[in-house]
């Protein structure tokens, strides 16, 4: 069993690069403090399901990696519990390549960027894929949504990191931009009116 949550990352050979590049004490006072969450807190809970976008990276028996990027509404990924955190698989390119790999290696992890806050979350765990439970995938499906579901994809937290915001490029949802320039355009509007307003003659 690992000592830390950390371990699930920093194996042996990492931690000896570390020690040999000099970060490792700045590590080791990490892991001594408690080291990595293993469970979801309610900060985290809110930031999952504020996105629009995860990145699943899963690997094959021998160890071949795979990403795949799932995206949707705020709300597609839905914290079930405060070890599990759910989402609907709809219907895409059917290769099920990271169903094959969970199938053979069901260790799993998620990347969660959030490019207009600049804030990045890494979560190491398991999943599974769940066929046949329709109630279930219509219950994690987005309201309103007419996509097809066709499986659902549960992920079991082990131990989650938050990164820093160094070098994340700030970027904004277009959907966002298009309702503060509406916003704007309404009241240059709402100004220009009253502005002629006070032109008039009294």
């Amino acid at each position: 069993m690992d000592a830390f949550a950390s371990d699930i990352a920093f194996t042996p050979t990492v931690k000896a690069i570390q020690e040999r590049k000099g970060s490792r004490p700045s590590y080791a006072r990490m892991e001594e403090k408690g080291s990595w969450r293993t469970t979801i807190t309610p900060d985290l809970a809110e930031f999952i399901q504020s996105q629009r976008s995860v990145f699943l990276a899963t690997a094959s028996a021998d160890g071949q990696p795979y990403i795949q990027h799932r995206g949707g509404p705020p709300g597609f990924l839905r914290v079930l519990d405060e070890q599990t955190i759910g989402f609907t698989d709809l219907v895409g390119n059917r290769q099920y390549i990271t169903q094959g790999n969970l199938q053979d290696n069901p260790k799993a992890y998620l990347f969660l960027i959030d490019y207009v806050h600049r804030r990045r979350i890494k979560i190491w765990g398991q999943a599974k894929v769940v066929e046949g439970d329709s109630e279930l995938a219509a219950r994690l499906l987005p309201a309103g949504s007419k996509a097809r579901p066709e499986q659902v994809m549960l992920f079991t937290v082990s131990a989650w990191d938050t990164n820093c915001p160094q070098h994340i490029p700030q970027q904004f949802e277009a959907e966002d931009v298009a309702q503060a320039l509406a916003a704007r355009d309404a009241r240059i509007e709402q100004l220009e009116a009253e502005l002629a307003g006070l032109r008039q003659p009294a």
